[in-house]
């Protein structure tokens, strides 16, 4: 939705988010109470969530919170969401800071929380964290 070039630790959220109302753009760190990663912090790492949840103001908090340098670095979801890809691009035309926004065919599910990852364009590669 949105190409770019990022990388970094992965973050996977086991339910969508809403960005108005659950992620706190001064830190980085969702806020929804009712959200299964309430406290991570999405600073610096790359989201991976199966899709967006809701409310127009989200793309708002996403541009403010890449604008503090909070945000994330990338977002991959396995559904589109042009809310989100909205605050990416607002955040490049504003501040100058790209966070692609990527939805892969495939789906999510061969991405971990602590995975390294890196978006290039449209193609992601990953690299698992975990010990075989």
């Amino acid at each position: 939705m949105v190409a770019g070039e990022a990388s970094g630790e992965v973050l996977r959220l086991d339910e969508p988010l809403s960005f108005w109302g659950g992620l706190d753009p001064t830190t980085g760190r969702i806020i929804d109470r009712r959200h299964p990663q309430v406290g991570e912090s999405v600073a610096d790492r790359v989201l991976v969530m199966p899709s967006g949840k809701g409310s127009s103001g989200g793309s708002s908090v996403l541009c403010e919170a890449v604008r503090a340098g909070t945000g994330p670095r990338a977002v991959l979801m396995a559904e589109p969401d042009e809310i989100i890809a909205l605050g990416a691009v607002v955040a490049d035309e504003l501040y100058g800071r790209l966070v692609p926004v990527v939805v892969l065919a495939e789906g999510i599910d061969g991405l971990h929380t602590g995975d390294r990852c890196t978006v290039s364009g449209q193609t992601v590669s990953a690299y698992s964290a975990r010990r075989s």
